[in-house]
């Protein structure tokens, strides 16, 4: 089953974030565009490229009004622990968010159950809290914050402009789709 145009469901974790602990909730994510990331693990190899690609676009990212989550099954002194070991994640500014208990990991259907860790799961929601957009890939393959930073944008472009779809390879400024009888089979 699709969580795409399904609302968030309720949770309540602490974050590292900015040298604090915080609360984190689903009523957090409300009210903004949301990215919340799952990794695996903390201390890990692929993780570490990811989660500091994602900071080298997170200042973009809040320029679009959009926070970021890094969500794992670690506990948040663990992410402290590694925010204050590893260069990389030392620039990581948004919120690392703890789930050991694995309530977001399952509320976002991205739980590996035999092992207790994240699949890499990525999902953009938007200001009412539905996802938009949802994206899990194996823990072998790594993402890419600028495809994720051109996905963003189109779920904020559709969000804008009613009746208008992203094609392929859309950016900003490009060329959109009204769909219509006019169009089918002329793409």
């Amino acid at each position: 089953m699709s969580l795409i145009n399904t609302a968030i469901k309720p949770f309540k974790a602490t974050a590292y974030h900015n040298g604090k602990f915080v609360e984190v909730t689903d009523q957090t994510l409300k009210g903004k565009w949301s990215v919340v990331f799952f990794y695996p693990a903390d201390f890990t190899f692929v993780c570490p490229t990811e989660l500091g690609d994602l900071a080298d676009h997170y200042a973009t990212l809040q320029s679009l009004g959009v926070e970021v989550y890094g969500v794992s099954t670690d506990t948040h002194f663990t992410h402290k622990a590694w925010h204050d070991t590893s260069d990389t994640i030392r620039k990581v500014q948004y919120p690392l968010v703890g789930d050991p208990t694995g309530t977001i990991t399952r509320n976002f259907g991205v739980m590996i159950e035999e092992e207790g860790l994240a699949l890499r799961g990525t999902f953009v929601i938007n200001p009412d809290g539905v996802i938009k957009l949802c994206e899990i890939h194996d823990n072998g393959i790594g993402r890419d914050a600028k495809e994720l930073l051109r996905k963003v944008q189109a779920a904020q472009y559709v969000a804008k402009n009613p009746g208008q779809v992203c094609p392929a390879k859309w950016t900003p400024g490009a060329e959109t789709l009204k769909p219509s009888l006019d169009l089918v089979g002329k793409i």
